[in-house]
């Protein structure tokens, strides 16, 4: 066995259904790992907290519409048009999107550790992130369930 095969044979494989399901989990949890943060780091005295949440809530539907709609769905068609019927595991996303995700998670991090930005517009931006990735994971969801419909 060449050098090829043996990472082959030991790379984790999957279906495109199952694929796709694993895509839906991990913006599914994404998304709601960042709601969450964004409830719990809330501020309990802040100013105008229905106005704050409504235009942070709005900004995610925004943000879903123009941005995380259009994401998605070019994900989906990656999957389901992959070469291979058992891609890898990881390959839910491609690699500049781990790239971005890296980014944005040690981003997000930063910013909540550094404390340059107050925890009312970190928990703002928080949800306005969090609801376009768990919309977007409800795509990922369909298309799983109607896979061979597509194909």
């Amino acid at each position: 066995m060449n050098k090829s095969e043996c990472i082959q044979a030991l790379k984790p494989k999957t279906s495109k259904r199952y694929l796709l399901f694993l895509a839906a989990f991990f913006w599914s949890y994404a998304g709601g790992m960042l709601i969450f943060k964004s409830l719990m780091i809330l501020p309990h005295n802040m100013s105008f907290p229905f106005l704050r949440m409504t235009a942070s809530i709005l900004a995610g539907l925004l943000f879903y519409r123009f941005v995380f709609s259009k994401i998605s769905k070019k994900h989906v068609m990656r999957i389901t048009h992959l070469s291979n019927n058992s891609p890898c595991l990881f390959s839910f996303f491609n690699v500049k999107s781990y790239v971005l995700m890296t980014i944005m998670i040690f981003s997000g991090l930063a910013l909540r550790k550094s404390g340059l930005v107050p925890a009312v517009y970190l928990s703002m931006f928080y949800l306005a992130m969090g609801i376009p990735l768990l919309l977007s994971s409800f795509r990922f969801y369909y298309s799983g369930i109607h896979y061979h419909s597509f194909i």
